[in-house]
């Protein structure tokens, strides 16, 4: 592989200067992820009080002002959560970079399944842990040593730079995207940067050029007004947990792949594969056990992640086994993920799914309704800012950038290019399979926050037409 120069390579240029600078920033960098990453910001009160998002928001906007983005305000959007935005002119007739990422968080779950505390930034092994320290507060701390680096080594924005920080993304509660259809304002931009996913392996720089559509469904099935002894009833008595699981048992075959009535299954990515052995680290899978690739290898499995649509049976309401007792199920209940590739109407293929749900149920009263939509999206690849990314991440990485599918979706994507339709979408991030996002446990190297932060900010530069090569303005 061809070496790419890196940017320390050359101390006085811009490039070298930028390097430098977030170099230096990154001990603030960790001051100000282990300050994030102690609000409780998940976007549901239920779970967490709402002050949480609050504070959280608070902070951020400090943050971006002390960064020094102008006109910083916090935003309600329609959903009622807190989206913090802000925007900084740049020289007459330059373009206009939108830099997005967003400060709420999942729940941390099961307390127990931690090894380290979830809402402080722990250090272990060479990696920062906390829930968000990847997701995606991370790649906010990243957005914020690149503005601050930018501004020491150039002296002014090479660009009109625009930040948008959201407040409710992991409830795919929509208030990002009504924010966006009601005041386009806030997101007009020449590119979108979606710092909100992540590279294929730690090092190894990816833009992520499709995004899947996603649709869950809940399903209910009713037989009985109550539960039936098993030693008087069983055998005659209709089960509904039986019933559930025959239908929920159709949704795959014998080798894994996805058999919904009338849903295309036979799509194949163009891009490169994913490596089983590779997969099977990423994921944790036991010894034994092999990914599901339909006897293809790489190939089969990048097309059952990005290619094809995957059913997957997020959680079942039934008794649990430390409080069995012989009875037979009169209703049973289960939350059913479908994941459709970029290009298939993700309603259409939702109202399949209900459909053949209410098929394979053999008996019962059954109950389908839709829970969650999300469209997918597919990133242009041959425009000037997608260049200069590419430019960006290969010096700040040291290796040539990887594309890749990601079977996660992120509704914005899609409403940001409709409410822009000629702005160029991009999306990277400092998260990587070790991350386990989601997770517990969850982590971010600090290398790769480094060099996301560089490439952000050399991205800054290579889209207002300056030469990283070229010596650093003195007295900046």
């Amino acid at each position: 592989m061809t070496r790419v120069p890196d940017p320390r390579d050359a101390p006085g240029s811009v490039a070298g200067r930028l390097a430098a600078a977030v170099d230096a920033g990154m001990a603030r960098g960790r001051d100000d992820l282990a300050r994030l990453v102690a609000f409780r910001s998940v976007a549901n009160p239920v779970i967490e009080p709402a002050s949480e998002c609050a504070a959280s928001a608070a902070l951020v906007a400090e943050l971006f002002a002390e960064a020094g983005v102008d006109g910083v305000e916090q935003v309600e959007a329609p959903d009622g959560s807190i989206a913090v935005v802000g925007r900084s002119a740049g020289p007459a007739g330059a373009p206009a970079a939108l830099l997005y990422s967003h400060h709420d968080v999942v729940p941390a779950g099961d307390l127990a399944a931690w090894s380290v505390p979830p809402w402080e930034l722990t250090e272990r092994d060479g990696r920062w842990y906390a829930r968000g320290s990847a997701d995606c507060k991370g790649n906010l701390v990243a957005t914020l040593l690149a503005l601050r680096a930018v501004r020491q080594v150039l002296g002014s924005w090479p660009v009109e730079v625009a930040v948008v920080c959201e407040g409710s993304e992991e409830q795919s509660s929509g208030g990002m995207e009504a924010l966006a259809r009601g005041r386009p304002e806030l997101v007009r931009c020449d590119a979108f940067v979606l710092a909100d996913t992540g590279n294929v392996a730690l090092g190894a720089p990816t833009l992520t050029t499709s995004l899947r559509g996603t649709g869950s469904v809940l399903m209910a099935v009713r037989t009985m007004a109550h539960p039936a002894h098993s030693g008087m009833y069983g055998g005659a008595a209709p089960d509904a947990l039986q019933a559930l699981l025959t239908a929920l048992a159709s949704l795959r075959d014998a080798e894994g792949e996805t058999t919904i009535d009338g849903l295309e299954r036979e799509g194949t990515w163009e891009g490169a594969g994913f490596d089983e052995h590779r997969f099977a680290d990423d994921t944790a899978v036991v010894p034994g056990v092999a990914p599901l690739s339909g006897g293809r290898g790489a190939a089969g499995i990048a097309d059952r992640l990005w290619a094809r649509p995957a059913a997957t049976v997020l959680a079942i309401d039934c008794p649990r086994v430390s409080q069995v007792t012989a009875a037979v199920q009169g209703e049973a209940r289960a939350v059913v993920n479908l994941r459709v590739p970029a290009g298939t109407d993700p309603r259409a293929a939702q109202d399949l799914l209900m459909a053949h749900l209410r098929r394979h149920t053999p008996y019962g009263v059954v109950e389908v309704r839709p829970v969650s939509l999300g469209h997918g999206f597919r990133a242009r690849t041959d425009g000037p800012a997608y260049a200069a990314m590419t430019r960006s991440m290969e010096r700040a990485f040291g290796h040539e950038v990887a594309t890749a599918g990601q079977g996660g979706s992120i509704p914005l994507a899609t409403t940001l290019a409709e409410v822009v339709p000629e702005a160029e979408v991009l999306l990277l991030g400092v998260e990587e399979p070790a991350s386990r996002i989601h997770g517990p446990d969850e982590s971010v190297h600090p290398d790769e926050l480094r060099r996301t932060a560089v490439a952000l900010a050399l991205f800054l530069v290579e889209l207002a037409g300056l030469d990283p090569d070229a010596p650093a303005p003195a007295g900046a």
